[in-house]
Order: structure tokens, then C-alpha cells, then sequence
């Protein structure tokens, strides 16, 4: 399977270039034909009577007039132009009243007749103080470093949408190229308004304000036909896409030819039920389908349309504001403008993590904060300005620092689970992988669906050497650390060998609440890492306790075998000929099972019953074995050594203290759990009486050592009966039932 990253290739690539060109080229002539508007060598600020107030000039004839307020601008020829300081402005979008729009306009191009480059004008000020000067072409210079980082913005989202369109032609990548070229003219025209001084620098004729609504209604209907159509398509999705274009294409065309009527209002309104929209359908789409997408970009949209929401209420509260905040308020939009730009450039359509856009993206909505609120405490609690600004930005900032993680989350998931958590799962995988190898492909899978949550979790063949992630954060592919073995059973079984999966996929975060991030690759691979060292690591301790096993095995079997045998032969009866020649074979038992890594379980049954016969029968007592179990499964070095010495010891007490003349043990697996009960006709008295010896002890320690549980009980009518219970791994494809059965009698 491969999931590639699809790039664009051939003549789309050869056609990213010029669109690159052309839209740099757009940059150079904006900032050209800015360059060459008049502007007078001075700087102004509104007071608080809403009168542009100078307040530095490098013109020595014009500094008498400093701090005073400019009254109005006289040229030759022309009719004197009062000036308001409140319509001296170079948009008139964000202006909510129909008059002051207007008028805002006429001002602008009674100032455009008034100031020309070279054509000296009187300024009349306060105070019956006047100046002469003589407006010049401002330069590339005074433009302002506000103008060219939205220019720069702005060329980032062009090229953007382009890239996504040259990528992937589809209707969703079509409508993110819309949006982001409507949002990317907007910010070139916020840059036009950002350039300082009071020289006329419309571009449009007064139809600036009309073709910014018009943009952003358009952006509007885009999101909302891609909200209907991705991740889920939803019913209503025909209607709604064509009420929506329809109603941005009515509403541009009236406000751009006819002037609609209170149109900022309208805007303002199709804006936030858009938001509120997108808002539930998104919703609605992650009930059908938990998809991550939906979760995120209603995130998004409830931060967006909130953020909206406040610029309006600033917007419209803007002939309560004294003249001085007046720059506060023309800055609020245009914040917000870059807040939504910066949005776009982390869709998830296009990035999976992008941790300057986050931080940039909050940055931009907490200035957004901490000026609408300083704004609205000048304008509903007549706050003076140093008191407002001091007070909105301790709470802004206090509201950023308490809760930025908790943003950062909702807008990209949190950790599904802690360091030490994750420390917790991958130390028990690394011990299920090495006690079961051939299920080691479905240890990984628990491991990381432990930690990503994932909706969809699966093994799928391929390759890939280290974590990536696909379809924009949906799904991540990671490599396996360990390789399954093929199960030694398999084979009894099977014709064929068990499939070796390479790859595991992952679907949607967090049971679909989140996109996977780059960290979650990078985390993906560490886990990687470190569960391949686990294994190595407990794979070359077992290698070395294995040796040192062999060496004690063999030492056994050639020292203490020897001289066993020696003696057997050296007897001076039979009896003592028996007792050493049954020791020899607990020897070869012993050094057998020491040798040996794995031991089946069926095998093993068929040693426990056969020396339990052999202890028994010297006594008189009879043994009923019988054993039973669903799959035969190989036991480790631990598991052979603790159930051989559980039994031994039980047999070794029913031996010296019961006086039992009969003896029953059965054993059963069954779904992973063995079950042990022996049981004896002795006189073994009530167990709850029992002083415990090192006997009872070590049987207790060994079966807590294996995970299981021990229990005693008196046995009816006489003796004692002891259940043991000891959990035991199941291969991944069990083979069919098999069953072991002894029943009857067996002496010696």
C-alpha cells in the first residue's frame, strides 16, 4: 500500500512559477503606485474633539503648529476642504453608518483634488495658526512596515491557494482556493489601509468598502459549500450551496452597482449566521461520522465567529468612542483580518503541524481580545485611556496565560496519554513480545492504540521506514519495531505460514476528535525506538540466562549424573538401587527442562503425571489424572519451572503428612487460564489451621510469581483439596481443540 504525498508534477510545477511571479509582480506595482500618492511631511493623531492633531514634522516653518489641530487645507483654485479628522481614513469598510461612509468618500476625493505632488496648499490650524507646504510623492519608505507584512501575508495565501489548486483539482480544493484568493485581496487592501498619512491612497474610487464586503460574503459561501460537502456529505448540501451562492452573488452585485442600503450591516449579518451554520453542521457531520476535520474546524469556527461577533459590537460603537481611541478602532479589523488569513494557512486542508501558525493564529486573536475590550470599556464605562488600555491588556493577558494549553488543545487535541502511562504500556508490550513473538504484531497494535486512541486501528502490508502521516493529519503509518515470528504450532495446524504484517495504520486521534500532528509521528517513532531496545535488551538477558542455564544443565547431567549412576550401581539393595535410580530421572527431568527454552504444555502434563505416578506408587497411593485444554501452548523457562515445582511440592505433602490411599489431580486450560485442583482422601485436617512452612510458603510465592491464585479448602468426605489458577498466553489463531485424558487408576 503507499500513501504518498501527492506534489505537483510536469506542467503544473512549470505553472506554480509564473503565478509566483505574477502575484510578486502585483506586490511591486501596489506598492509603486502607493508610493507615488501625495502625502505631507508630518504625523498626525486624532484628539479628543476628533481634529487630526500634528504631532512631529521635520519641516522647520511647520513646527509652530505642533500639537495643534488641523482645521482646514486651502489650495489655489479650489474650494476651501474642512477637514474631519474622524473620515480621514483610507477604507471605508469598516465604517457601519451609510452617512458616514458617504461622507468618509466625499472627503476623499475633495482631499484628492486638493493634493497634488508639487502644488503647494495652506494648512489652517487652530489657534489662527497656518503653514505652507508642498505635498511630495511619499516613497517606498514611509509605507510603513504594517503595509508590507500584510502584503507579505497576503502573497503567502495567493501562492497557498494556488498550490492546492495545482495539486489536487476537486470541488473541496477549488473552494479553499476561493477562500484563500478572496482573503488574500483582502489583505493586500488592508495594507493599502494600514499605509499612515493623511494623502489620498484610494485605489478604487470609493469602492473599496463594496468590493471587501463582497469578498468576504464570497469567502463565506465557499466555507459553507465545503462545510456541506467535507467530511461528510450532507443532506441538505444542494440547497443550502445554492442558497448560499446565491445569496453572495445577489449581495455583491448590489452593494458593488446599486449601493445597497445599510450593506455593512448586511455583511456583518450573512458573516455571523454563516459562522453559526458552519458551526452546527459541523457538528452534525461528527455525529454521522466522528471525523477529526469536523472537530477542528468547529474549534475554529467558534473562536472565528466569537472574534467576529466582538469587532462588530466595537465597529458599531464607534460613534461612542472619543477621537484619541479612533486608530484603536480602524486597528481591530484589521487584526482581525490577519487572525482569519493566519487560520487559513493552518486549515487542516493543507497542515498537519504548524507550530508558529498556532502560536501566530493566538497571538492575533488575543490582540484582537485586548483591543475590543479596551475599546469597549472607553465606550460603555468611560474608562480614560491609560485605565482602559491598563486594564484590557492584564485581562487579555491574564486570559491568554491561563488558558493557552487548554486553546492549544482544543485546537489540536491533547496527549491521549501521560509519559508515565506511555512508560507503563511499553514496558508490558516489550514483556508480551517477548514471551509471545509470534503475536508481536498485535502487541505494537495495542501499544499505540493506547496511546493515539485511534477510531480505526489495523495491520496492513508494505513498508515504510519511519512514521509519516497522510491525507492532511487523518491517518498515520507506522513501522512495525519488532517482526512477528510464524508460530511454531502454526504448522501442526496450518498449510501455510502465518502472514507477517509490515505496516500499522492508524486512523483519527483521539476516537476521531483530532488530526495526527508531526509530533505525533516523531512520538511514534521514539516509541518505535525504544520498544526495539526493550527487546533487544530482554531478548540478550534471556539469551544470557539461557546459556547459564545450558552450563548448569550440562554441569548436572556430566558431575552429579555420574555419580548418581555410579552409586545406582553400588546399591547394597534394591531399594536403595530404586531411590537413586528414580532420583537420576528427577535429575534428567530437571536438566531437560533447564536446557530448554519452551516447553509445549501437553508434553509437560505427560512428564508431571509420569513422575507423579513414580513418587506415588511406592506409597500405595493410587492416582485419577486427568487433563484437558483448548490449545496446546508452549510454556517458558518460568512458567515449566513453577507449575513442575507447584505439583511437586503439592505431591510432596500429600506424601509425608496426608496418608492418603488415592490421589485425583485434573488440570484444564481454557481461554488462557489453567486451572489445577488436587485433591486427596488423606488426613490432611482444616488448612485454615495450617502453620506455613517454608512448603506452603514457596507454593504460595510461585503461584503469585506466575499471576495466579491458591486456595485450600477441606475435601469431602476426607482429605484436602487445593485449586490453583495461573493465567497463560494464547497464541493470536488458535488451533482446533485437543484433549488429554487419563481417567481411571494408575499405581505404580
Amino acid at each position: 500500500m503507499s500513501h504518498g504525498r501527492v506534489r505537483p508534477m510536469g506542467w503544473r510545477r512549470l505553472l506554480l512559477l509564473p503565478i509566483a511571479l505574477l502575484a510578486s509582480l502585483a506586490v511591486v506595482l501596489l506598492a509603486r503606485t502607493l508610493a507615488q500618492t501625495p502625502d505631507l511631511d508630518a504625523r498626525w493623531r486624532l484628539d479628543a474633539t476628533g481634529h487630526l492633531q500634528m504631532i512631529a514634522t521635520d519641516l522647520p516653518w511647520m513646527r509652530p503648529a505642533l500639537g495643534h489641530s488641523l482645521e482646514v487645507i486651502v489650495a489655489p483654485g479650489i474650494a476651501p476642504l474642512f477637514v474631519d479628522g474622524r473620515r480621514v481614513v483610507n477604507s471605508t469598510r469598516w465604517i457601519a453608518s451609510d452617512e458616514e461612509r458617504d461622507a468618509a468618500n466625499l472627503q476623499q476625493r475633495q482631499m484628492a483634488r486638493l493634493l497634488q505632488p508639487g502644488v503647494p496648499v495652506v494648512l489652517g490650524f487652530t489657534d489662527r495658526m497656518s503653514a505652507r507646504v508642498t505635498p511630495h510623492a511619499r516613497g517606498y519608505t514611509t509605507l510603513g512596515i504594517t503595509f508590507w507584512l500584510l502584503c507579505g501575508l497576503g502573497l503567502a495565501l495567493e501562492l497557498v491557494g494556488a498550490v492546492v489548486i495545482l495539486v489536487r483539482q476537486d470541488v473541496r480544493t477549488f473552494l479553499f482556493a476561493v477562500m484563500a484568493q478572496c482573503q488574500a485581496a483582502q489583505l493586500l487592501l488592508a495594507a493599502v489601509d494600514a499605509v499612515p498619512g493623511i494623502g489620498n491612497v484610494s485605489l478604487l474610487g470609493g469602492h473599496e468598502a463594496a468590493l471587501r464586503m463582497a469578498l468576504d460574503v464570497i469567502t463565506c459561501a465557499a466555507l459553507l459549500n465545503a462545510t456541506l460537502l467535507y467530511p461528510t456529505p450532507l443532506p441538505p448540501r444542494r440547497a443550502l450551496t445554492w442558497l448560499s451562492w446565491m445569496a453572495a452573488l445577489v449581495f455583491s452585485g448590489a452593494t458593488l452597482m446599486f449601493d445597497l442600503p445599510q450593506a455593512w450591516w448586511w455583511c456583518e449579518a450573512l458573516e455571523l449566521s454563516t459562522g453559526l451554520l458552519v458551526m452546527g453542521l459541523l457538528g452534525w457531520s461528527y455525529r454521522i461520522t466522528p471525523h477529526p476535520y469536523a472537530t477542528v474546524v468547529r474549534r475554529l469556527s467558534i473562536v472565528t465567529t466569537g472574534s467576529l461577533a466582538l469587532v462588530t459590537i466595537v465597529v458599531a460603537l464607534n460613534d461612542r468612542m472619543p477621537g484619541e481611541v479612533q486608530s484603536l478602532v480602524s486597528a481591530v479589523p484589521v487584526i482581525w483580518t490577519v487572525f482569519f488569513a493566519s487560520l487559513l494557512l493552518m486549515s487542516p486542508f493543507l497542515a498537519r503541524s504548524q507550530h508558529m501558525m498556532r502560536e501566530f493564529a493566538m497571538l492575533a486573536g488575543v490582540s484582537t481580545l485586548a483591543t475590543s475590550v479596551d475599546l469597549l470599556f472607553v465606550a460603555v464605562f468611560s474608562f480614560n485611556q491609560f485605565a482602559s488600555i491598563t486594564t484590557s491588556l492584564f485581562v487579555a493577558l491574564g486570559v491568554y496565560a491561563a488558558s493557552r494549553q487548554w486553546l492549544l488543545d482544543q485546537m489540536i487535541g491533547a496527549r491521549a496519554v501521560t509519559t508515565e502511562r506511555l512508560f507503563e504500556h511499553l514496558l508490558r508490550i516489550a514483556r508480551k513480545v517477548e514471551e509471545q513473538p509470534e503475536r508481536a504484531a498485535d502487541w505494537q497494535l495495542e501499544l499505540f492504540h493506547a496511546v493515539f486512541q485511534p477510531l480505526v486501528a489495523r495491520h496492513e502490508p508494505g513498508y515504510t521506514k519511519t512514521t509519516r502521516w497522510y491525507e492532511g493529519g487523518a491517518g498515520l503509518l507506522v513501522p512495525l519495531a519488532v517482526e512477528p515470528t510464524v508460530d511454531p504450532t502454526a504448522s501442526q495446524f496450518d498449510d501455510g505460514d502465518q502472514p507477517e504484517p509490515r505496516l500499522i495504520v492508524l486512523r483519527f486521534a483521539e476516537r476521531g476528535k483530532r488530526l495526527f500532528t508531526a509530533e505525533d509521528a516523531r512520538l511514534a517513532d521514539r516509541i518505535v525506538e525504544q520498544l526495539r531496545r526493550a527487546v533487544a535488551h530482554d531478548r540478550a538477558i534471556e539469551q544470557g540466562r539461557s546459556e547459564e542455564r545450558g552450563r548448569i544443565a550440562q554441569d548436572l547431567h556430566d558431575d552429579i549424573g555420574a555419580r548418581l549412576l555410579t552409586l545406582m550401581y553400588k546399591a547394597p539393595n534394591s531399594e536403595m538401587e530404586d531411590y537413586v535410580r528414580h532420583t537420576l530421572q528427577d535429575l534428567k527431568t530437571l536438566t531437560r527442562g533447564l536446557a530448554a527454552t519452551t516447553h509445549f504444555l501437553s508434553h509437560a502434563s505427560g512428564e508431571w503425571k509420569a513422575d507423579i505416578a513414580q513418587r506415588l506408587a511406592p506409597t500405595g497411593c493410587t492416582l485419577d489424572w486427568s487433563f484437558t485444554q483448548d490449545v496446546d501452548i508452549q510454556l517458558n523457562v518460568v512458567q515449566w519451572s513453577g507449575l513442575t515445582r507447584i505439583l511437586r511440592e503439592l505431591v510432596s505433602n500429600i506424601i509425608a503428612h496426608a496418608k492418603a490411599t488415592h490421589t485425583t489431580i485434573h488440570a484444564d486450560l481454557k481461554d488462557g487460564m489453567l486451572k489445577l485442583t488436587v485433591a486427596d482422601n488423606g488426613v490432611g485436617g482444616t488448612p485454615k489451621d495450617w502453620s506455613t512452612g517454608l512448603g506452603l510458603g514457596g507454593i504460595r510465592k510461585r503461584v503469585r510469581m506466575l499471576g495466579g491464585t491458591i486456595a485450600w479448602q477441606q475435601n469431602t468426605p476426607d482429605g484436602v483439596r487445593c485449586d490453583v489458577s495461573v493465567p497463560l498466553a494464547v497464541p493470536s489463531t488458535p488451533p482446533s481443540q485437543t484433549s488429554q485424558t487419563s481417567p481411571g487408576a494408575a499405581a505404580g
